[in-house]
């Protein structure tokens, strides 16, 4: 690669890397292609997602939220986030409250996080076939469900994991 190209990715990085020296992680959010409502027929590309890049770092997995918007995720991620830099781990199958949201988060290990979290394994120099690892967030809906309950119905935002690809 030539210098001029090399300077310019590094000036892109810039902000991303300034993030995570000061805060520990950043996070890239990832906008899906239609609207969230279960069977409009507008979400053609996928829902929108968002993952943590930098606590891999720290020695925990990154973490990916899926089906929510950037302000939500941004809330959710920091939180845990913050929590993680301070010596919590949250485990696969734990149930979690957060502070500012009143569902409860299921963390559950993600099979292929290399074709997901391409930003974190760039940030990481991970090629993607030795990812960083992942732990997917799953929120119960409204009445307490889990997307592998019947009738829960934040389902369709939510897909299982191992079953996505970016």
């Amino acid at each position: 690669m030539n210098t001029q190209i090399q300077a310019w990715l590094d000036q892109l990085a810039a902000p991303r890397m300034e993030t995570i020296q000061r805060y520990g992680w950043s996070i890239q959010y990832v906008g899906g292609g239609g609207c969230c409502v279960p069977s409009c027929g507008c979400d053609d590309e996928g829902p929108a997602f968002a993952y943590t890049i930098g606590l891999a770092g720290l020695g925990h997995p990154e973490l990916l939220d899926f089906g929510v918007d950037p302000a939500t995720a941004g809330m959710v991620l920091n939180e845990l986030g913050g929590r993680i830099k301070s010596g919590e781990t949250p485990l696969p199958g734990q149930m979690i409250e957060l502070e500012e949201r009143p569902r409860r988060i299921v963390p559950e290990e993600v099979p292929n996080p290399g074709e997901i979290v391409f930003g974190a394994n760039s940030f990481h120099e991970r090629p993607d076939s030795a990812s960083v690892p992942v732990l997917q967030l799953t929120y119960e809906d409204v009445a307490g469900r889990l997307p592998w309950d019947d009738v829960c119905c934040v389902a369709e935002r939510q897909p299982r994991p191992g079953t996505f690809r970016a």
